[in-house]
């Protein structure tokens, strides 16, 4: 497949995936409790059509292609190239009529971010990499992302989506981040992620990510210039604690702090 037919691709996914879910938001829909203990985890029927759409067309087109989806689970997952699906990232901001979430689709070749895109249907925005370069596309056109320079944590806007993923230790750590940053910020889902990429963000650290909340961004963060590792500055791709930076430097000055006993 050339790069033209694979961009396509990618945004016949995002396309029809956004048709499936669309029609869902700020309506009167069903939303179940996913989750087996006393965190409120939920998940709507947008969730479950959206990851359908993208998971008919990637079998049709690419029957030995694997696939890795928040509601469906994971299929053929030791193949050379690996989709991984989040039809809504930000659920919680969805079923609260928010635009806040977006659609992750990542695709992964022998288990390293090649490809992501983040599509927000209702706004139409679109950003998108691949480790080497990223763009945004969006209802006033088209141009390259790049991360902003921010040599130090006390320039730094900080961003997470909820206090609530840290506890404990995890909490402290983020506390002592968020006391040297100049600004902080709660409650963007991926869209943080992508603000790194457009250079209005400095910084994001989360906990208790899956892969499929952060395999899609990473190739838009480091083709826009950033870099995103785990909290001990090791792989992101199984998800757990997370830190996206879009300056090498701040990143490693909030790594510092977050290891500190």
């Amino acid at each position: 497949m050339s790069l033209i037919e694979f961009s396509t691709f990618v945004n016949d996914l995002a396309t029809h995936s956004g048709r499936a879910i669309l029609p869902f938001f700020r309506s009167s829909l069903a939303v179940r409790d996913k989750s087996l203990g006393p965190d409120f985890d939920p998940v709507t029927e947008a969730d479950r059509a959206g990851e359908a759409a993208m998971r008919h067309l990637i079998k049709q087109h690419f029957p030995a292609h694997g696939i890795i989806g928040e509601e469906f689970g994971t299929e053929n997952g030791d193949a050379d190239y690996v989709w991984v699906l989040d039809p809504i990232d930000g659920t919680r901001a969805f079923m609260s009529g928010l635009p806040l979430w977006g659609t992750l689709i990542g695709l992964t070749r022998h288990g390293k971010p090649g490809f992501g895109m983040m599509h927000q249907p209702f706004i139409g925005e679109r950003f998108s990499g691949d480790g080497g370069a990223a763009e945004y596309r969006g209802p006033h056109g088209t141009r390259s992302l790049t991360t902003r320079d921010c040599p130090d944590l006390a320039e730094a806007t900080l961003m997470a989506t909820s206090p609530d993923m840290f506890n404990g230790n995890t909490r402290e750590a983020f506390a002592r981040v968020q006391a040297k940053a100049r600004l902080t910020r709660f409650g963007c889902d991926c869209y943080a992620y992508c603000m790194v990429a457009a250079g209005h963000v400095d910084l994001v650290i989360e906990n208790g990510l899956k892969p499929y909340d952060i395999v899609p961004l990473i190739p838009i963060i480091e083709g826009a210039g950033g870099i995103v590792t785990s909290w001990d500055g090791g792989d992101p791709t199984k998800g757990g604690a997370i830190i996206a930076a879009g300056d090498r430097r701040v990143h490693e000055q909030a790594m510092t702090l977050l290891s500190e006993a």
